[in-house]
């Protein structure tokens, strides 16, 4: 048995700002978190949610990941960046060339994300969120396959992808040259222990895979932290947190 992919977080300045947002984005309703934030749970095949968290740290940099999202055609990719923009969204500028069809925005944080043209072939068969794309490198991209327990759909150039066996996004990783991490990621994975092991047990098992335990000075109780090969914060959470009592 793996880890489940609980949630993707979001550390934020106000966290209502980013749930409204993405709510608004991806049609999904919104829970009170029982960490001061807010959680959007998932109406599709995507498999986990997304928890924006309350932080008081500034961004300082691009975020390591972002979401790729999908359109079928010239004119649903024109009505998404449309619907992104009414709700607060940006263009914004991150080396694109103008060759290149797909639209970059960030949400009202300042996190990126990519609008993909219709024909891509890569992200063909993925619903909305067609894509968690990650700047990482090709070990890491083994580790959470083994991690989650989740295939790899790509491994060619340093590059990989992996994918639930149950569908929904794709999270990939580019490979090569892999930029310097500055501080703490705003976006980080939330796992959930296998219904049938402990939570030590599970830390252990990615001990061996290749994470370390680490200390963030701000996860909660029974929380215990850890980061990938890559130095990507994470959090393992205790059954309590994502089972009924």
């Amino acid at each position: 048995m793996t880890s489940q992919l609980f949630a993707l977080c979001f550390d934020a300045n106000d966290p209502h700002r980013p749930a409204r947002f993405w709510a608004g984005v991806l049609g999904w309703e919104t829970a009170d978190d029982p960490h001061g934030g807010i959680t959007l749970l998932p109406n599709d095949d995507t498999g986990f949610r997304i928890r924006c968290l309350p932080t008081e740290e500034r961004k300082t940099g691009p975020n390591p990941m972002h979401f790729d999202l999908t359109s079928a055609s010239l004119e649903e990719q024109r009505r998404t960046v449309a619907r992104a923009l009414e709700l607060g969204a940006r263009h914004i500028d991150v080396g694109q060339l103008p060759e290149e069809e797909h639209v970059v925005l960030a949400d009202p944080e300042g996190n990126e994300f990519c609008v993909i043209e219709p024909g891509n072939d890569f992200l063909a068969d993925c619903g909305f969120i067609g894509a968690l794309a990650c700047d990482g490198s090709q070990e890491v991209g083994y580790f959470w396959s083994e991690a989650l327990g989740w295939p790899l759909v790509w491994d060619q150039d340093q590059e990989t992808a992996i994918r639930s066996p149950h569908g929904g996004p794709k999270i990939t990783w580019g490979g090569p040259p892999v930029a310097p991490k500055n501080g703490r990621n705003r976006l980080h994975f939330d796992l959930a222990p296998p219904a049938d092991d402990d939570q030590q047990a599970e830390v252990d098992r990615l001990v061996s895979l290749g994470a370390t335990r680490i200390d963030t000075g701000r996860h909660g109780a029974g929380q215990v932290a850890m980061a990938d090969p890559d130095g990507n914060e994470f959090l393992v959470l205790p059954p309590r947190q994502v089972r009924p009592e």
